[in-house]
């Protein structure tokens, strides 16, 4: 089985004190760690598994510029075969529709029986997935939390609304958004980094995609972020104190006066 995962470099939270850039309409990004996108990892996990069991191969895309490079190469040393960078000033700024016409245009390039994304990335919009598999006319399922193999179907679980999971068939070539907790990602040691650090990545830009430069980036966006910001605290939480009776009718109380209880 052929399966083409889409990744992405994010800041890691982990190791940053995010802040507003000057402008209000992003996070500063100077001087931040990055890392791949969470979400992401499980799903290359995943495919590394499938492959494991059925054969094939596990190909890593991104989009973004050189630096984007140290994300497939990590997942390459997790066990990927392959990695291919989409690398053009044509496709910044993009909003999620030019970045999933840019993997569009790539999956294209190629003979992929499974396309697998994150459930969502750092802006946490979950959007590129279903753009994904709408633009390549392949059948798709989001928050997917399991996957069992059939003859040219596969069997996904779904996590959705209040804890339930939901069963669905799918036939292939699809489209799968992963959900965090299908898997645990395996680790990756300096010597995994290593033995891939010299490895071949193939770029890719607009023109080798036939793709219009003027469809993708900021000049295709057609979602524009205005502004970005912390929402203002609250007034704080008010802490009862006493014994548990003691707090049941205080607390019994604050619900009359609030209009909770009548």
């Amino acid at each position: 089985m052929e399966i083409l995962v889409c990744v992405k470099r994010v800041p890691d939270a982990s190791e940053n004190e995010i802040e507003l850039n000057s402008a209000g309409n992003d996070i500063d990004r100077d001087d931040l760690v990055y890392s791949v996108n969470e979400w992401d990892n499980y799903a290359v996990e995943e495919a590394i598994q499938i492959v494991d069991k059925e054969g094939g191969s596990v190909t890593v895309v991104t989009v973004g510029d050189e630096e984007a490079e140290e994300v497939l190469r990590r997942e390459m040393a997790m066990g990927a075969n392959n990695g291919l960078l989409l690398d053009d000033e044509a496709f910044e700024d993009s909003d999620g529709k030019g970045i999933a016409a840019a993997l569009a245009a790539a999956v294209q390039k190629g003979n992929y029986d499974l396309i697998l994304t994150g459930a969502q990335a750092d802006d946490g919009a979950g959007q590129v997935g279903g753009m994904l598999a709408a633009m390549l006319d392949m059948p798709y399922a989001s928050l997917v939390n399991k996957i069992d193999i059939g003859s040219g179907k596969l069997t996904v679980g779904r996590e959705i609304e209040g804890g339930n999971q939901e069963m669905n068939e799918i036939d292939t070539p699809c489209v799968l958004s992963i959900q965090t907790g299908i898997n645990e990602p395996r680790y990756v040691g300096i010597r995994g980094i290593r033995k891939v650090a010299s490895v071949d990545i193939p770029t890719m830009g607009a023109s080798d995609l036939g793709l219009d430069a003027g469809t993708v980036g900021a000049a295709g966006a057609k979602a524009k972020r205005l502004d970005y910001f912390v929402p203002d605290l609250g007034e704080g939480a008010q802490m009862l104190e006493g014994s548990t009776e003691e707090i049941i009718e205080k607390l019994i109380e604050l619900l009359k006066a609030n209009g909770g209880l009548k």
